[in-house]
């Protein structure tokens, strides 16, 4: 067998491991919240040994972290929806079916969400991630709000980045209400509503 086929299944038994010491953690993390969850845990369940667990990951914060970046990738393909609207009222439809999967995803990622919301509250590590995901919807929001001023469809005389800020931040409120079960009204009926306060406010 040549080197090159040593370093393949090398690779190869390494992702597998790191896959698996993943779903051993989502388990936990689920059954015990982040709190509780150890790392010794995940790795028990995962049936692999510590020397092996620890080469992969530092400890049950750097684990999430994985998990929440695999989780909200699945949000930022709706922020990723093409944003080229032709009229307001065509920005608006674009707009409330964005919002509205956002927070059916919310939805049905509500489990998980409160885990990643448990560790924001008690994690810097954690806490800092989420700033750099939120950084990352928010420069997209803003580069469709500027789309939206350069073709004469929003006012030009504000500032889209703050635009976008504002826009995320009220999403993200209503998605941490619907993790935890305190929205009022039901997810489309919040998506439209928010959707169509942004759109008066923003759109000509």
């Amino acid at each position: 067998m040549n080197q090159r086929n040593v370093e393949d299944k090398r690779h190869l038994r390494s992702l597998k491991t790191r896959s698996k010491l993943l779903e051993a953690a989502k388990e936990v993390f689920l059954q015990e919240g982040f709190h509780k969850a150890t790392i010794k845990q995940m790795i028990n369940k995962a049936g692999i040994g510590y020397g092996t667990a620890y080469v992969h990951f530092e400890g049950k914060e750097d684990l999430l972290i994985v998990l929440m970046e695999d989780v909200m990738e699945r949000f930022f393909e709706i922020a990723e929806i093409s944003f080229l609207p032709k009229s307001k009222q065509e920005a608006e439809e674009i707009i409330n079916k964005q919002a509205n999967a956002f927070l059916k995803t919310a939805e049905a990622e509500r489990d998980m969400m409160q885990v990643f919301e448990q560790a924001i509250g008690v994690s810097s590590i954690v806490s800092d991630k989420w700033k750099v995901i939120r950084g990352k919807f928010i420069q997209r929001i803003s580069k469709d709000v500027a789309y939206a001023q350069q073709n004469g469809l929003a006012r030009s005389g504000i500032n889209h980045e703050i635009v976008a800020r504002g826009w995320f931040f009220t999403n993200e409120m209503y998605l941490w209400e619907i993790v935890r079960d305190e929205h009022h009204g039901s997810v489309e009926e919040i998506a439209a509503t928010i959707t169509s306060v942004y759109v008066t406010g923003l759109y000509i």
